[in-house]
C-alpha cells in the first residue's frame, strides 16, 4: 500500500534516505560564487532594513507571513530579483516524488521559488534560480532543511544544479543542490542579518545567484 507524506513532516536523516541525497558542510561558498563588492547605496539600504529588522526583533514573537513579507521581500529586490527576466512564484506545489522501493509518495509545496521567465513554454524549460523556505523567527533554519532539500530536488530533473535558502527573517543558511549518483548539496554556515558584515556577505550571495539570469546588474 502506497503512503503519502506531506514533506514538512521529514526530517533530515529521512530526506537522505528516501532521496539518496548525500550532504557536505566543509565547503567555502566563495568556491561557487564570485562575491563583487556591494555599493554605498546598497549599505545605506541595508542600514535601513536591519533597523527595521531590529525593531520587530527586540518586539518579540514575528510570524513567517512577516518574515517573507517585511524582512525577505526587501532582500530579493535590493539584490536584483525583482526583474522582467525572473519569474517569482509562492506556494508553488511540487511534482509529487514518487520513491518506488518504499511505497512512498512525498508531495509539499514550496514557500518562494525564483526561475528564469521564459518566453515560449511550449519548447523550454524554466531554470529553477533559488529556492526558498521561510520559518517564524524563533524556528531555527535548520527545521526548514528537510522541507527545502525535497523541494529542491525535485527540480534536479530538469537541470544539474540548484540553490537553496532556508531562512527565519535573521539566519539565512544557503545550500547547493548538486545533480549526480547519488545527488548531493553543500550546507554553508548561517549568516545573521543583524550584523553589518554578515548582513552584506548576504546580499552578496544573493546578487551573485541572480546575477546570470538577468540582463543588466542586479
Amino acid at each position: 500500500m502506497t503512503v503519502t507524506i506531506d514533506a514538512n513532516t521529514l526530517n533530515l536523516e529521512q530526506v537522505h534516505y528516501l532521496l539518496k541525497l548525500e550532504g557536505y558542510f566543509d565547503s567555502s561558498i566563495a568556491s561557487f560564487l564570485s562575491l563583487e563588492p556591494i555599493t554605498d547605496s546598497e549599505r545605506q539600504q541595508l542600514v535601513k532594513l536591519r533597523n527595521n529588522i531590529q525593531s520587530y526583533y527586540l518586539s518579540g514573537k514575528i510570524l513567517e507571513g512577516q518574515v517573507k513579507f517585511l524582512f525577505l521581500s526587501p532582500l530579493l529586490w535590493l539584490s536584483g530579483f525583482y526583474n522582467p527576466q525572473i519569474k517569482i512564484t509562492l506556494e508553488e506545489e511540487i511534482e509529487r516524488i514518487n520513491i518506488e522501493d518504499e511505497e512512498t509518495i512525498i508531495k509539499g509545496r514550496m514557500d518562494v521559488l525564483a526561475a528564469e521567465r521564459i518566453k515560449n513554454k511550449s519548447t523550454e524549460t524554466a531554470l529553477w534560480i533559488l529556492v526558498i523556505e521561510s520559518k517564524k523567527a524563533n524556528a531555527d533554519t535548520s527545521v526548514g532543511l528537510p522541507q527545502l532539500l525535497t523541494y529542491a530536488y525535485t527540480g534536479l530533473e530538469k537541470q544539474e544544479t540548484i540553490w537553496g535558502l532556508t531562512t527565519n527573517g535573521i539566519t539565512y543558511q544557503f545550500t547547493y543542490l548538486q545533480k549526480s549518483d547519488p545527488s548531493t548539496y553543500q550546507l554553508f554556515p548561517p549568516l545573521n542579518l543583524l550584523y553589518t558584515e554578515q548582513s552584506r556577505q548576504i546580499l552578496q550571495i544573493l546578487k551573485a545567484i541572480c546575477q546570470p539570469y538577468i540582463e543588466s546588474d542586479c
